[in-house]
């Protein structure tokens, strides 16, 4: 087929179409020749077309008649000479670095490296075309009518965060009708949205969703990348969680996903991976980027720009420092945000990004950039901060604007309910936001995303039913995954019929969920976690796309009681702004007509009901104490000008094995505590007791009352 070439434009870069055609324009500083090759629905080439025009690098050119859904792609032409750097091979198609959708899946058996793989050696260029064996962009139609979708813009102090995967959360649902199941459209199905509005959260945290390929290791073993840190597009929708099929359907399937979690006042925050790509080190295969114009897109060696920089133990690195990958990267951002309506993002490895030479710098010019975009002024923005290179661990060093992941608040709060003596201290600053922190550069107690697992690593469930991690299911002989043993000496290991193990492991688990939905800064909850989700001990499940990894939704009494449990919490949290504070704790100076006095917004005591001494902060045997929070000092107001009180909490908590006796302290405001919360409670944690002037606190156990309203004092 002969088809009409016009000049067309170098922006906005991928494929662009309207009335006259569609815009195909690629950036490659280095090729000396780009075809867009088109191809039809069975995957057969039809046509080839080379774009003639080269503006700033970009090559451009518009093709009349070629429409929304046209399958494509890229052969570009340029030296190869991989110890300079320069991989082009015209005869490996190529993925737009700009498709908004890509159909297919890399076939290994095709010639899919441009180098002889049969050679073992990457600078024997193979000129075997593999287009057959090679995934394809697709022309995608913008249109689509949101209505009035409106993004809930919930303030990140008062955000409830829940990590999902896509397929994970509704595969196994027998209530989300059958071929919805596992897909965008499950997610926002009704049945979804009302168990997510019924457990509280605010925001739904998606595990990769830019598309990603699975690699040949997994599938020569049979298995596939289930957690899709393994991007090949920065702009499509992964399209196997799509009911729509992968020609551009998964596009408007996402859209409606996101409209539908927006009119339930739910965010879409995503889990981005612009640290690195699925092409891998200099033997991996040439698929998008590497063939597009190498030296551009990947950090290369300085002295030996054969081989790449890996930051991220993937074995390559982006190369941010680029202005074109800075672009990329910008460009994509903003397109979730514009087109796609998303409201925030989680960057995977952010460290990665922020390193100009070698070291992790708060100047970069990937921060810069960010903090001038418009666009990006009002989305969340949350840092993962570390990579696995020198000096990659970066908790509590990111700029202004954004939240982390505070890996600092997991591993304290996993180590006191372990039994671990010398916490006291360090947990004091995870439970009030971790000011030692982010308090002294501009941030307040939300820039702490507290949680204690994620998706890396065992689920709650598992932390505390296993000492060893068992990944014998990677085909790795269970090297891979974190080594460290946990020890948390819950009894047996693995599911157990004994009552008295399994109780313990409820009550373990009752304390991690209130430690970290009562703690200030904003808490995220590994999904399933809510009602025992389990991983069988496997504490590196990437690799799992089965009913390993998948939530189980045949719940048991105890898993609807654990789900009870934490819907109650989240929802206490969520009415409570005393418990999700805007402001770091500060003392306030109050003036009445004897003078002046000092009021006491939090304070910390011992079993005795006494301010806890000092000596005792430190000292190794000393695992219990009690946190009051004066609901008097929020330092807040509402939207009439007027201070906001709300209730006071004292926060009780035990984590050695034996109980302890705990006298009360007074009220902010005189009157009585009135109990709320016992985690030793099994059947009924919430159930009223009698208080008097002590409470026994059961071993490894968190109590938690609630003191009355009083007037305002300051």
């Amino acid at each position: 087929m002969n088809y009409t070439l016009l000049p067309g434009r170098p922006y906005p870069l991928g494929a662009k179409c309207n009335d006259k055609g569609t815009n195909f324009a690629l950036y490659s500083e280095h090729a000396t020749g780009v075809q867009v090759c088109l191809f039809d629905e069975q995957g057969n080439q039809t046509d080839c077309v080379d774009l003639k025009e080269r503006t700033a690098f970009v090559w451009h050119g518009l093709i009349r008649g070629i429409e929304a859904g046209q399958r494509y792609g890229y052969r570009v032409d340029g030296p190869w000479n991989p110890e300079q750097g320069d991989r082009f091979n015209a005869s490996k198609l190529l993925v737009d670095p700009y498709a908004e959708a890509i159909c297919g899946k890399v076939d290994w058996k095709a010639p899919v490296f441009a180098y002889k793989v049969e050679e073992g050696n990457d600078l024997i260029k193979c000129d075997r075309d593999d287009a057959y064996g090679m995934p394809k962009s697709v022309v995608v139609d913008h249109a689509f009518d949101w209505g009035n979708d409106s993004a809930p813009q919930t303030p990140l102090a008062d955000s409830v965060i829940y990590e999902m995967h896509v397929k994970g959360f509704s595969v196994r649902n027998p209530n989300v009708p059958e071929k919805l199941r596992g897909t965008y459209a499950g997610v926002g199905h009704q049945v979804s949205i009302d168990y997510l509005k019924k457990l509280g959260i605010t925001a739904v945290e998606l595990l990769p969703v830019h598309h990603f390929i699975d690699s040949g290791h997994l599938v020569d073993k049979g298995l596939s990348n289930y957690w899709g840190y393994n991007t090949l597009g920065f702009f499509a929708p992964m399209a196997r969680y799509s009911s729509c099929g992968d020609t551009g359907g998964q596009v408007n399937e996402f859209k409606q996903m996101v409209k539908n979690l927006h009119a339930a006042g739910i965010e879409v925050i995503l889990d981005v991976v612009y640290n690195h790509t699925c092409e891998g080190n200099q033997m991996g295969p040439t698929l998008c980027f590497k063939g597009v114009c190498n030296t551009t897109y990947y950090r290369a060696v300085q002295d030996n720009p054969r081989f790449y920089m890996d930051y991220t133990g993937t074995g390559n690195t982006l190369n941010v420092r680029n202005p074109q990958v800075l672009k990329l990267l910008m460009d994509s951002l903003r397109y979730w945000v514009t087109e796609m309506h998303v409201d925030g993002f989680r960057f995977d490895l952010a460290s990665t990004l922020a390193r100009e030479l070698h070291d992790v710098s708060k100047l970069s010019s990937f921060f810069d950039t960010i903090h001038q975009d418009p666009t990006l002024a009002d989305v969340k923005l949350i840092a993962e901060p570390w990579d696995v290179g020198e000096g990659g661990y970066q908790v509590g060093n990111f700029p202004v604007l954004w939240a982390e992941w505070n890996g600092m608040y997991r591993d304290t709060v996993r180590k006191f309910w372990k039994g671990d003596g010398g916490q006291l201290s360090d947990l004091a600053y995870r439970l009030t936001g971790s000011s030692d922190l982010y308090q002294f550069d501009g941030r307040k107690p939300y820039a702490s995303i507290n949680f204690i697992t994620a998706h890396d690593g065992f689920t709650l469930d598992d932390l505390v039913s296993y000492n060893e991690k068992h990944n014998e299911a990677n085909g790795e002989n269970n090297q891979d995954g974190a080594s460290d043993n946990e020890s948390w000496n819950m009894g047996a290991e693995g599911p157990t019929d004994d009552p008295e193990i399994n109780n313990m492991r409820e009550r373990q688990t009752r304390n991690f969920l209130t430690t970290l939905l009562l703690s200030q800064g904003v808490p995220m909850i590994s999904g399933g976690d809510e009602f025992a989700r389990s991983q069988m001990g496997n504490n590196n499940s990437y690799c799992q796309d089965n009913e390993l990894n998948w939530y189980d939704w045949n719940l048991d009494a105890p898993r609807k009681r654990l789900l009870e449990f934490t819907a109650k919490l989240v929802h206490l949290r969520r009415e409570h702004p005393n418990l999700h504070r805007r402001k770091f704790f500060q003392d306030r100076v109050i003036r009445k007509t004897d003078g002046e006095a000092i009021v006491h917004d939090l304070a910390w005591f011992g079993t005795n009901g006494q301010v806890l001494a000092n000596e005792a902060w430190s000292t190794e045997w000393n695992r219990s104490l009690a946190i009051l929070l004066n609901g008097n000092t929020l330092q807040v107001s509402d939207d009439e000008g007027r201070p906001v009180v709300d209730d006071s909490f004292l926060i009780m908590v035990n984590a050695a094995s034996e109980g302890v006796e705990f006298t009360l302290p007074p009220t902010p405001n005189g009157g009585h505590w009135s109990h709320l919360i016992d985690t030793e409670n099994i059947d009924d944690p919430f159930a009223t007791a009698e208080l008097g002037d002590k409470v026994i606190l059961g071993g490894r156990s968190m109590m938690v009352l609630t003191g009355p309203q009083g007037s305002q004092t300051f």
